[in-house]
């Protein structure tokens, strides 16, 4: 099995054009972003009082012996520093519930996107790769409004604030502090390329993780049957031994960087001291002003420390909006602008002069027309890529046509809403799925006017009653990942139970027992019947045993009609029906 990867690459902060996108995610919840900037400028302007209250106490009261007011002005402090924790706790949980609205708010609109998509987009976009953009692209950009863009944005408020304060204080002793800043500043860009190629190689091999276990997991009967279960868990070992040297590489940075820049800050502050000191001696500098700016330089070079993840963070969530606004922006979505809504129709059917490809130039129906009539049952019938099950997807409006036009009731199907024209067709696939959840929710599907009472007689009439009631819970029964703990024939009941309860008056079946043993055949064609009765019936058939009775039959040969009748009429023409019947019933011709 060949393996997957996904590359993901930084973005650059400064493009202007993805930020103004990420931050119009902000719009439905200003008043709560404008907070959060206020927030923001308290936390950088509360940062440098202690300090300064500190020198100011020290030189005018300390000096003096002036218990009276020492002890107002620790109180002060203690209240200053009291407001200073209860807005930096309001700031976090404000940002913190700001990135888990607007995540929330983002993946509701990409999921709705999704749900619009025309197959034709999911045919040709891995499912891994929308999974990735619903969950973790969405994620990290929750990281962009908590721990990122806020927290950015209060650390370079609160640099200026305390460089404002230190020049205004003393910019002989703001230059010495400063001293050593070029090389923090060098020793930050060098960690933040480092780091963000580190990420980039850590969230590269998170994908492949995850896509290779997803698929893995997926099509683990093939693993087994094949017995390959040692080469695939040597291709994972090799897959998860990248995904530790890379989180290894981004922890050695870090191990690196942070005693490096404490040294840094150590050394800028034992320069201070030994400068202030030099000045306190030599009654040039006040003992609070110096207490003073060893407070303001580790105020100053934390932030400076911490930028260089920020960065990251505000990178790799200019990666993740550009992702997600793509994938929003993509265009191949159902247009949904009928507004025709029949409460019931009849059931006519015209196809007329249909052309239609799925990549816009191989045609794989060809000019098409037929007509099925209300309460009639056409089956269609042909080799393999002839076009049967386009025929399916172009009436439900999975797919659009090139050419031509389709009818039912003598009107466009594009002049019906779209949710109206699909609740008049029930299509059963030859591939049930089942979703995880109950019996009762997979004949549903969530439809809280459909009644236990309708589900039963349903099941009833088409014989799945007997074992859904034989399950434990009945209609409680929870249904594993794809229906995997029903056999296929359980399955096919369970969807035929499902179409049977909204009631379609057009129905369509892609071969329901193709892949059924012949008892359960038997079961499932007595429940066809009567679910086609009283109906229009288009049936794709693999076996032509199970269409005989079909009031017409329609043989399909690489995308176009070739014959149309009944079986005896087709049998006589001894064409193309003639040879497919052949083909099946060797042992008998």
């Amino acid at each position: 099995m060949k393996k997957k990867t996904e590359e993901i690459k930084s973005g650059q902060i400064f493009d202007l054009q993805v930020l103004k996108r990420l931050l119009k995610f902000a719009t439905p919840h200003k008043r709560t972003f404008y907070w959060l900037v206020f927030l923001t400028i308290s936390l950088a302007l509360l940062g440098p009082t202690r300090p300064f209250l500190i020198q100011y106490t020290v030189d005018n009261f300390m000096e003096y012996g002036d218990q009276q007011a020492l002890l107002y002005m620790t109180l002060l402090m203690v209240a200053l520093l009291a407001l200073q924790a209860f807005v930096q706790y309001v700031h976090t949980y404000v940002a913190g519930w700001l990135g888990q609205t607007i995540i929330k708010d983002i993946r509701t609109q990409l999921y709705r996107h999704l749900l619009g998509l025309r197959l034709k987009f999911y045919d040709k976009t891995p499912i891994g790769k929308l999974v990735t953009r619903n969950i973790s692209d969405i994620d990290t950009l929750s990281n962009v409004f908590s721990n990122g863009l806020a927290a950015m944005i209060a650390d370079i408020l609160q640099l200026i604030a305390i460089l404002a304060v230190m020049f205004y204080t003393d910019w002989r002793l703001t230059l010495v502090s400063l001293s050593m800043l070029p090389f923090l500043l060098l020793t930050t860009y060098i960690f933040k390329e480092k780091i963000k190629v580190a990420f980039n190689d850590v969230r590269n091999a998170v994908a492949n993780l995850n896509t290779f276990v997803q698929e893995h997991i997926t099509g683990m009967n093939i693993v087994q049957i094949f017995a390959s279960e040692k080469v695939e868990f040597d291709k994972f070992n090799e897959i998860n031994r990248e995904h530790r040297r890379a989180n290894l590489k981004s922890v050695l940075y870090y191990s690196v960087y942070f005693p490096v820049a404490e040294i840094i800050s150590a050394a800028g502050t034992g320069l201070l001291v030994w400068y202030g000191a030099r000045g306190v001696l030599a009654e040039d500098v006040t003992l609070g002003t110096l207490i003073a700016f060893i407070m303001y330089i580790g105020l100053f070079f934390r932030p400076i420390r911490l930028i260089a993840d920020r960065f990251n963070t505000l990178q790799m969530g200019i990666v993740s909006t550009d992702r997600i606004t793509k994938l929003i922006d993509n265009k191949e979505h159902i247009p949904d602008n009928g507004d025709y809504k029949p409460d019931r129709i009849k059931g006519n059917v015209s196809f007329q002069k249909v052309w239609f490809a799925y990549n816009d130039a191989d045609y794989v129906l060809k000019d098409i027309s037929l007509e099925v009539t209300q309460g009639e049952t056409v089956a269609l019938v042909g080799a393999t890529g002839a076009g049967k099950s386009s025929i399916i997807n172009l009436l439900n409006r999975f797919y659009e046509i090139n050419q031509g036009s389709i009818t039912v009731d003598g009107t466009d199907i594009h002049t019906y809403e779209l949710d109206n024209l699909r609740s008049h067709i029930g299509v059963v696939l030859q591939d049930v799925f089942l979703f995880s959840g109950s019996i009762r929710d997979n004949i549903t599907l969530g439809n809280t006017a459909i009644t236990d009472t309708q589900i039963w007689e349903a099941a009833n009439l088409v014989g799945a009653k007997k074992f859904i009631k034989k399950l434990k819970g009945g209609l409680d029964y929870k249904v594993m990942e794809r229906g995997s703990t029903l056999s296929v024939g359980q399955r096919q009941l369970i969807s035929f139970v499902r179409t049977m309860v909204y009631d379609p008056t057009i129905l369509v079946l892609d071969e329901a027992t193709s892949s059924v043993d012949t008892e359960t055949e038997e079961m499932i064609q007595e429940a066809i019947e009567k679910l086609m009765k009283g109906r229009t019936s288009i049936v794709i058939a693999h076996r032509l045993s199970t269409i005989q009775k079909a009031d017409r039959i329609i043989v399909l040969d690489k995308g176009e009609i070739k014959e149309m009748g009944s079986h005896e009429e087709l049998l006589q023409n001894d064409g193309f029906y003639t040879n497919l019947h052949k083909m099946q019933y060797k042992e008998i011709v």
